[in-house]
């Protein structure tokens, strides 16, 4: 019906998507458990936008005018109505040259609205997707979509909007002409994951793992366990939960729903009696840039076929992310051969993760400062070391450097696990951590306790401090809070300029 910033809906034109009107908005707002009220005309056309940044309007939106710490976003409709907004959804009236569509609470207003459009759709028949884990949702949300759209319009989100705003602001992206919508659900507490299937009720559910992402949140691993296997238990009967088969907690997950049970494997897990589709990534291989190539296994009943894969993206651990949204994919009926084939052709969609910049030298910068947690690093660690093993022949005097930043989310474990992450970088051999945040610290003794040369610093001054070598392979990662994307771009800015020799500071050649 209307439409948020989502990822590209293959065959599907702004001729195609519908446009509603405010009392209809209201109508179905409302029969969605949040009175709604409208003040102005009930014929104003809106659509297909909703958004809810005055900077995104475009021409009949919808915009929903959310309270923030700061700014209440209601007082920003007569800003949404001058950029060309249609209507305003907010929690109190304003005065503004627009309809508005008034409500208690605006981010109810906008999960009743989504819950409306996509209870329409639903009836239709749209197939909607969710995907939660600790750690690769986004990549295996992004991987899935380009799946689906070989074979349909789908929606799905940009980036990693998976929280109360973010999902229902994507499921209004659906309308008529929608074949599949993929939502990404992520958690912070027990039931959070339950209210985003109340909103986008699933017919296929993945729990990609259980890590230690929040895990000062929620305690420990079995309450992580507990709050993400929400997924499988919305399920429907004729739905499909697909796990994990090589992570236990995932995989004890089943009792908790009656949907069909696939399985996935990338470490040969043998195929559990209840799979009435299992999956596994077979003899697989990774180049010189950790670029993943594998057999996919299907068996269906009783006939098993192969097909190959050679991935696009960076790091040994996106084969697990690409088996997980094959093993979706596959759920929901699609060609095993097809699916290979659009795995091989897939990329990465959401900016900042495990993005390759090859600078002048052959030093090879890795930005995948998104976001981190401990399971996070070490597969972003494992991917740079064995990085630097491959390409040791052509540069051998080249180093690998990780700038490893805070982690956040992680209670009173926080240290420890920033240590361990440092550890594990000095025990696969990455030369050089500098580490940034509360725990820097923490990280760079035990960086150099694993026998890594290793320092703490400060964000600013990283940049210029390096010196970089032929060859040299650069990580950046930490949490989004610390922005490390800053220092990415000034190490680009001054790759532009010059670069130099680590001992010498001489120039190299052009």
């Amino acid at each position: 019906m209307l439409r948020p910033q989502t990822t590209k809906n293959q065959g599907q034109g702004e001729s195609d998507v519908r446009v509603t009107t405010t009392g209809d908005l209201a109508e179905l707002v409302s029969a969605h458990g949040t009175p709604c009220r409208l003040q102005g005309s009930a014929a104003v056309p809106v659509g297909p936008q909703v958004v809810i940044d005055t900077h995104q309007v475009t021409p009949g939106a919808l915009f929903v005018g959310l309270p923030g710490e700061h700014v209440d976003g209601a007082d920003l409709a007569p800003q949404a109505a001058g950029a060309g907004a249609a209507a305003a959804l907010v929690g109190h009236d304003v005065t503004a040259g627009l309809p508005r569509l008034i409500v208690e609470d605006a981010g109810r207003g906008l999960s009743a609205l989504a819950t409306g459009v996509v209870a329409t759709e639903l009836a239709r028949g749209l197939i909607t997707f969710a995907i939660t884990g600790s750690s690769g949702k986004t990549s295996t949300k992004d991987l899935l979509a380009q799946v689906l759209e070989a074979t349909g319009p789908t929606v799905s989100p940009a980036g990693n909007h998976n929280n109360e705003i973010g999902v229902p602001l994507s499921a209004c992206g659906v309308d008529a002409t929608t074949r599949y919508l993929v939502s990404e659900m992520g958690s912070r507490g027990k039931g959070d994951v339950a209210t985003l299937c109340r909103i986008v009720p699933p017919r296929i559910s993945t729990v990609l793992n259980v890590g230690t992402a929040h895990l000062g949140e929620f305690g420990s691993q079995d309450a992580i366990a507990e709050a993400k296997g929400e997924i499988v238990e919305a399920l429907p009967a004729d739905g499909w939960a697909v796990l994990n088969a090589d992570d236990p907690r995932v995989a004890a997950m089943a009792p908790r729903t009656n949907a069909h049970i696939a399985r996935w494997t990338t470490t040969g897990a043998a195929r559990a009696s209840d799979a009435e589709l299992f999956v596994s990534a077979d003899h697989i291989t990774t180049d010189a840039l950790q670029r993943g190539s594998f057999q996919l296994r299907v068996t269906r009943g009783g006939a098993t076929s192969t097909h190959p894969v050679r991935l696009r993206l960076i790091g040994a651990h996106q084969v697990l992310n690409a088996t997980a949204a094959a093993t979706m994919a596959l759920a929901a009926g699609l060609d095993p051969a097809a699916v290979a084939a659009s795995l091989s052709t897939a990329t990465t969609r959401s900016p900042l993760r495990m993005e390759l910049h090859e600078l002048r030298g052959g030093i090879a910068l890795i930005n995948d400062s998104y976001n981190a947690n401990p399971d996070s690093m070490a597969a972003a660690l494992h991917a740079v070391a064995a990085m630097g093993a491959a390409r040791h022949d052509e540069y051998p005097r080249a180093r690998t450097i990780a700038i490893l930043g805070e982690m956040g989310e992680l209670g009173t474990q926080s240290a420890r696990l920033h240590a361990r992450v440092a550890r594990l970088a000095a025990d696969l051999g990455i030369d050089i951590v500098i580490a940034l945040g509360d725990h820097a610290g923490t990280m760079a003794q035990a960086a150099r306790e694993g026998g890594a040369q290793a320092r703490a610093a400060r964000k600013e001054e990283v940049a210029d401090s390096l010196e970089l070598v032929p060859g040299d392979i650069v990580l950046v990662k930490a949490s989004r809070s610390m922005a490390l994307e800053d220092i990415t771009a000034q190490l680009l800015s001054l790759d532009a300029a010059t670069t130099h020799h680590a001992a010498g500071k001489e120039e190299l050649p052009r």
